[in-house]
């Protein structure tokens, strides 16, 4: 989330939902600082199908700009805003077990969510705190990986039984013509996000988004899924207002 003062507005809501008896955990990456902190260590990004090649140097770049810099940011600004946050990333209490990618050789150090044990959570939500989790996780011999976000935060969300999941993105949504922002889809269903992966209406980051979609649906309880800035029940919109409902 690049504007501060969307960034403060949202982690304000969080906390007035948290006051009112609302349980919900955060979960976030940060693909514009990662981008920024390779270039200073003279590193480019690379991404292939939307997913970041991770060889050893970026890993430790992705784990120390998620787990030891926004997330402690993060949480720092839900504390000053009155609420109480609890700082995590993937590989605390064994929350996250990773597996390397089916396309490692490619990928490097990207990872699967193999395993979810989200025990650590249910005592962190009933004291009323705000669980804020990075998307780092590791695999049984300690190995650490990089998990894309949006299909982690998926899992987590099927793990704890999660009511709704709400992706907060800086993209209008899914559209069916991905060079004509006229062309939001408004809703849809597992067979046609299906359709549209097969046809390449889908491409880069929104790959990893409708997989995660096609998991919840299939795997959880989940009652919906919001992708983007402006949905029916979700609205986000850039700039400096924002809107969440979650009737």
């Amino acid at each position: 989330m690049k504007s501060a003062a969307l960034k403060c507005n949202v982690l304000s809501d969080l906390v007035l939902f948290s006051c009112v008896g609302l349980r919900h955990v955060l979960v976030h990456g940060s693909g514009p600082e990662i981008n920024a902190w390779l270039l200073r260590t003279g590193h480019e990004s690379k991404f292939h199908n939307g997913v970041r090649v991770t060889d050893a140097h970026t890993m430790e770049v992705v784990e120390m700009v998620l787990d030891g810099k926004i997330n402690k940011s993060l949480v720092d600004e839900i504390n000053i805003l009155g609420g109480t946050s609890v700082r995590l990333c993937g590989k605390d209490a064994r929350l996250l077990t990773a597996r390397p990618s089916s396309e490692s050789a490619v990928l490097g150090f990207v990872g699967e969510v193999a395993r979810v044990d989200p025990s650590v959570l249910h005592s962190i939500l009933a004291d009323g705190h705000i669980p804020c989790i990075a998307s780092v996780a590791a695999d049984e011999a300690g190995q650490g990986y990089n998990v894309n976000t949006d299909t982690t935060v998926g899992k987590l969300a099927a793990a704890v039984g999660a009511e709704k999941l709400i992706l907060l993105k800086d993209v209008a949504g899914i559209l069916e013509d991905r060079n004509d922002p006229r062309s939001l889809v408004k809703e849809i269903d597992i067979a046609r996000i299906r359709r549209m992966m097969e046809e390449g209406k889908v491409a880069g980051g929104m790959i990893p988004k409708l997989t995660s979609e096609e998991f919840v649906a299939h795997a959880s309880n989940v009652n919906c899924l919001k992708i983007g800035r402006r949905t029916s029940r979700v609205i986000v919109t850039s700039g400096q207002d924002h809107k969440v409902n979650f009737g």
